[in-house]
């Protein structure tokens, strides 16, 4: 988002741990009685959750079926405890008990005060358990115990059965109703997934190798408790569509809930170019649309809408609320938002904006956001015919500056944590689909798959200079280097660092990482080191065969390498040859990156034809003569991975292998 970074709320500082809690918990720490230390087994042996101390112990104590509290942490924060860090929605712990004191207090302080419902599920888990708040903030163990107290507590308030041994499904209204959610479309979706979640089982793969897991159980089905709460999600829906001002061209599936909050088109000068928020096109037909990109806001869901809603500000398609996951959309399908940097891209795609920071790993991504975002891009995808990988579905860290100068200025969100193989597990394709398991070979086009939790990278400058980001045990990359160890200097990124300085650590540079779902060409093999071609370079990378952080493409769409005797230049946008503009006052030029692909190196091909187009839309009228039309071309690209950013070469200049 074309945002300064604001300051998320002030949080509760706990010590990192890199081991994950369900593998180092005692559960002593709330319980006051010392269970067995859970050890960690070899890699691939899996911890069953709903038998750990953490849980047991929880659910003797007040009465709650130990699989439930596995379950309802897994649909929360898929068995993270984030090392007592908050979510952007307040959240703790692996329950995610929200402090809706502090966020309460923080909406007053910016003046939102009625912005929001606010739930205050970490007091009311305080209150029921008698536990330190500071403790159910920071230890996982109390946070489990305290969440159990509190769904006891309610359960028993209903006069629904409390017991060690009852029948999950019949907790279904009180998961429902103690999850900090405000809507009854969000309290809906938590309490389908964990009954779903109990239905089918859950599993966690650590970056280690290390698997955690419910197995499936055997569970009633919550008929007249899922009636009671579909039928408050039909009254919410009648009654938002009363109040609504008027409905816009909503493009989402069935259930979504997508509220429209439209973006505005107006002319706020006498020019006729000074106008915003966005332009009017006639996609998918002029232009086409071809790609997701995906943000992190850096402001709070409120502000996100008060910035959308400006016309003198920029657009997107979509703002999606940490919280609860809710969506408004401004834009209708057809036309242009201004929210990628790339005029190009911006043609080609829809951008949707996630509240969160993208600096501000403790600060993580919630799982209710998580899910209804996978479920609108699943949509989208289908609707507009987008190819549902990595390539298509890209992070605003992946689209190309224009020209080499823009190329600092471009933006890294939503950044090392967020958990891109997770997002496309839930999309229903995981990233995993298409590969082997065998070992890598010079010439394989590989995939990145660290694996997220546990994928601990070094990361600086989240806070302070000096800061390590609270550890950054759960990134989504690798750390490319000069040379196969781990001591070796990190590889440069001439266009990022144009001073000649070398690549860091800090949070934002991006140009020594390989994000997970990219693609790469294997340029060497040394043991446990992987070299792939990156920027011009031999970038190595820890990839052990036991567990590995990159896999081969069973069938790849292909490699290009430059033609004998050609350097091939690449570019940051598909603009068509200008013989094909009908006027030369519209040419716009073809301008290379300073990156270029030398005799032997190969780049994994992301899109064998993408279009050669220029949408032309340069004043607020339609019926500006000569104005929001497309200019198509004869000349060429190809889409590939050069970087850690996506780029375009000529056909002309490369072989296809």
């Amino acid at each position: 988002m074309s945002t300064s970074p604001a300051q998320p709320p002030a949080r509760t500082s706990a010590p990192f741990s890199r081991r994950h809690f369900l593998l180092t918990t005692t559960a002593a720490g709330a319980a006051g009685a010392g269970a067995a230390l859970v050890a960690a087994g070899p890699a691939g042996a899996a911890v069953r959750v709903d038998r750990h101390p953490a849980f047991t112990a929880a659910g003797r104590a007040y009465g709650v079926p130990p699989a439930l509290l596995a379950a309802v942490s897994y649909a929360q924060t898929r068995w993270q405890h984030h090392d007592g860090r908050p979510s952007a929605s307040l959240g703790y712990g692996p329950m995610h008990l929200v402090d809706g004191t502090a966020l309460a207090a923080a909406r007053a302080r910016a003046g939102k005060e009625q912005s929001a419902d606010v739930v205050d599920t970490l007091g009311d888990a305080v209150a029921a358990s008698g536990l330190p708040a500071d403790q159910v903030r920071t230890d996982a163990d109390a946070n489990v115990r305290a969440a159990a107290a509190l769904l006891a507590q309610h359960q028993a308030d209903a006069g629904r059965p409390v017991g060690v041994d009852t029948d999950p499904a019949d907790w279904y209204a009180t998961v429902a109703s103690t999850g900090g959610l405000t809507t009854a479309a969000s309290r809906l979706d938590l309490a389908d997934t964990v009954l779903t979640t109990l239905r089918q089982g859950g599993d966690l793969r650590l970056a280690d190798g290390q698997r955690l897991e419910l197995p499936p159980t055997s569970v009633g089905t919550p008929r007249a408790q899922r009636r009671a709460l579909t039928g408050q999600v039909r009254e919410s829906r009648r009654t938002q569509s009363a109040r609504a001002s008027g409905d816009g061209p909503v493009d989402a599936p069935p259930g979504l809930d997508v509220e429209w909050v439209p973006a505005p088109y107006e002319q706020y000068g006498e020019s006729s170019s000074a106008y915003g928020n966005h332009d009017l096109a006639f996609r998918p037909d002029a232009p086409a649309i071809t790609h997701l990109v995906i943000h992190d806001t850096e402001a709070t869901y409120d502000t996100t809408i008060q910035l959308v809603t400006d016309p003198t500000y920029v657009s997107w398609q979509y703002s999606l609320r940490s919280s609860d996951g809710h969506i408004a959309q401004h834009l209708a399908p057809s036309d242009v938002g201004w929210h990628a940097g790339n005029w190009y891209m911006n043609s080609h795609s829809i951008g949707l904006e996630h509240e969160g920071f993208a600096a501000e790993g403790p600060a993580w991504y919630s799982e209710p956001m998580y899910r209804r975002s996978a479920r609108l891009v699943r949509h989208l995808c289908e609707t507009y015919d987008i190819p549902l990988d990595r390539a298509h579905v890209i992070g605003h860290d992946q689209v190309p500056g224009i020209t080499t100068a823009y190329i600092p200025g471009m933006h890294w969100d939503p950044g090392p944590f967020w958990d891109w193989e997770h997002y496309f597990d839930l999309m229903g394709r995981s990233l995993k689909i298409g590969t082997t398991t065998r070992p890598v070979a010079v010439g394989d086009v590989v995939r990145i798959l660290p694996g997220f939790v546990g994928n601990t990278q070094p990361l600086t400058g989240c806070e302070d200079p000096g800061d390590t980001c609270g550890g950054a045990s759960d990134t989504n990359f690798v750390t490319l280097r000069k040379q196969p160890s781990a001591d070796a200097a990190l590889v440069d990124d001439p266009g990022l660092h144009q001073d000649g300085s070398p690549s860091t650590t800090k949070v934002a540079d991006i140009g020594a990482r390989a994000a997970a779902g990219t693609e790469y060409v294997v340029a060497a093999v040394d043991g446990d080191w992987t070299a792939v071609w990156f920027l011009g370079q031999q970038a190595w990378f820890l990839n052990p065969p036991l567990t590995p952080t990159a896999r081969p493409v069973k069938a790849p769409l292909g490699k290009v390498r430059a033609k004998p005797g050609v350097q091939a230049r690449t570019y940051g946008r598909c603009y068509p040859e200008a013989e094909a503009y009908p006027d030369p006052s519209w040419v716009q030029s073809v301008v290379p990156l300073l990156y270029t692909i030398g005799a032997g190196e190969e780049y994994a091909v992301g899109d064998l034809e993408p279009r050669t187009d220029y949408y032309r839309a340069k004043t607020y009228s339609l019926e500006t003569p000569g104005d929001h039309v497309l200019v198509s071309g004869q000349d060429r690209y190809v889409q590939v991975d050069l970087g850690h950013r996506i780029a375009f070469v000529r056909r002309e200049d490369v072989e296809i292998v």
